[in-house]
């Protein structure tokens, strides 16, 4: 007789909270795979952990990770091994000042921030969201460049980023902060990106580090002075903005995007303000001298113009002789250049081309119109800047100007000599509107500069040269660089008090705001470079 034979025991499947259970493990209790070794090594350093700096930049409590359980699938070297959450980069989007912005954040903790191919993988899929979407992305770079366990995947996963920073420019603004080491194939992307953040004493970028260098070159240098922030900001022009502290870094980032637009196809966001429009600037008329030949600090003049005085200055260290920077004029929005005759006398050479170029170029991509103020007294003569490209570099000037099709307002303040005059947005070159103030001498060159040139053989056959020189210096005023001069031959719109110039400018931009200018069709024009 044969006896009941017990069914097997089948094993009970875990219910959904078994499973919540199981996540909420994995996310928490170093579920990221962080040891805490690794955290207060970061924080020896003075550095922030990646949670930490993207808290600073998001609204509270808006960022939303993916892909946070992602991790590798490499062999070998012992990397089967070590498998972390994340991979060593943390991607997602947030709210900042209740706009969205995508951001990806490079977690020095794990793998030194490496890149291998399956952390590129999610930059790469961020990247995209990014500009499907329309809003800004933000890269917060703090890695030890490609993962050399990794091979050649790692160097083609640098490739897909520059790839993608390529297609978005123009396209959705771009900002990389610098919060560590970026190094080799790494600093590529940054210098891609419109506006690099860095952060003295703990930021650097260079292709080749000091260790290659002292091999090739026999040369020693320091991190920080091969590629420490003071080096881009004040040699390179690579750094667009320097701070002390990475709050106070991640601060600005977020007020430079509450300026910008999302996107190519929006207007810069107009914001309310209290500061009147009809506000006059008698300021102004002690400010500026009338002597051509006397310098002054144009920050000055540009803080009484802005709503509040307010002037967000990009490249502050780089290029001083002219100055490129946000400001808001009735709550909208302005990019402006100016001469700053305080810096070599306000003359354009090659750095400040290039520096005020590129800015136009950026401005120009993302529907932020331009106001330029001009006190210029030419270009830079010399042997050094006709060898270092000084027409090249001027040629990126005029050539962003005259593609810009935003609108575009200059004032000439004081002086406007020669080809300067002309490549600083000049009426023949595109500017929709040019005003004056009544101090303005518009001409080829300085009177006693024009003088000696006309009138040489007069001065050299008188009795008194110097006396002389001094009436046909007189003269050559009088007759073709009187203030109102260019205003009788339409090469400026109109002579204003200077103490208006901050309404003129805001009802001129009122009136400009529907603008709408084409350029030939064409693939693209050929940058001079």
């Amino acid at each position: 007789m044969t006896g009941d034979v017990a069914a097997p025991s089948v094993p009970e499947a875990p219910d959904v909270r078994d499973r919540v259970a199981e996540l909420r493990q994995i996310r928490t209790e170093n579920g990221k795979g962080i040891s805490q070794r690794a955290t207060d090594n970061q924080r020896a350093k003075g550095k922030l952990t990646v949670d930490e700096r993207l808290a600073l930049l998001f609204d509270k409590g808006t960022f939303s990770e993916i892909e946070p359980l992602r991790r590798h699938r490499a062999t070998g070297f012992g990397l089967e091994r070590q498998r972390p959450y994340t991979d060593g980069v943390v991607t997602g989007w947030g709210l900042v000042h209740g706009r969205t912005v995508f951001a990806y954040a490079h977690d020095f903790r794990i793998f030194g921030g490496s890149l291998g191919e399956s952390h590129a993988e999610k930059i790469h899929k961020i990247m995209d969201m990014a500009e499907t979407a329309g809003a800004p992305l933000v890269s917060l770079s703090d890695g030890a460049g490609a993962r050399i366990q990794e091979g050649v995947m790692a160097l083609a996963g640098y490739g897909g980023i520059f790839r993608r920073n390529v297609a978005a420019s123009g396209v959705i603004p771009q900002i990389s902060v610098i919060l560590g080491p970026c190094a080799g194939g790494a600093a590529y992307s940054p210098a891609l990106t419109d506006f690099v953040f860095m952060v003295r004493g703990m930021s650097q970028m260079y292709i080749t580090g000091p260790d290659v260098v002292k091999a090739v070159t026999g040369e020693s240098v320091s991190h920080e002075e091969l590629g420490g922030a003071a080096t881009h900001a004040r040699m390179s022009g690579v750094a667009s903005f320097v701070h002390d502290t990475e709050a106070e870094c991640l601060e600005e980032v977020r007020y430079l995007l509450s300026l910008l637009p999302a996107n190519n196809r929006e207007r810069p966001p107009v914001v309310p303000t209290d500061d009147p429009a009809e506000r006059r600037g008698e300021a102004l008329l002690d400010l500026v001298p009338a002597d051509p030949r006397r310098s002054y600090d144009m920050r000055a003049v540009i803080e009484e113009i802005a709503d509040h005085g307010e002037f967000f200055e990009v490249h502050a260290q780089w290029a001083g002789n002219i100055l490129c920077g946000f400001v808001r004029l009735a709550g909208q929005t302005v990019g402006l250049v100016a001469n700053q005759p305080n810096s070599f006398a306000g003359v354009l050479d090659s750095r400040a081309s290039e520096k005020a170029a590129n800015f136009i170029e950026f401005c120009d991509a993302f529907n932020i119109p331009l106001v330029t103020l001009v006190d210029v007294p030419g270009f830079l003569p010399g042997k050094d800047q006709e060898q270092n490209g000084i027409i090249r570099h001027g040629a990126k000037l005029l050539y962003a100007y005259c593609n810009a099709t935003v609108p575009r307002i200059s004032v000439i303040l004081r002086k406007a000599y020669g080809g300067a005059y002309i490549v600083m947005d000049s009426r023949s070159i595109g500017t929709d509107l040019a005003f004056a103030w009544p101090i303005n001498e518009v001409a080829v060159m300085g009177a006693e500069g024009a003088a000696n040139v006309i009138f040489r053989r007069e001065i050299a056959a008188s009795d008194d040269p110097e006396a002389t020189r001094a009436r046909v210096v007189r003269e050559y005023k009088a007759e073709l660089m009187h203030p109102y001069y260019a205003a009788e031959r339409g090469l400026v719109d109109d002579v204003i008090d200077p103490a208006e110039t901050r309404s003129v400018l805001i009802r001129s931009l009122a009136m400009l705001r529907a603008k709408k200018a084409h350029l030939p069709e064409r693939k693209h024009g050929t940058t001079p470079v």
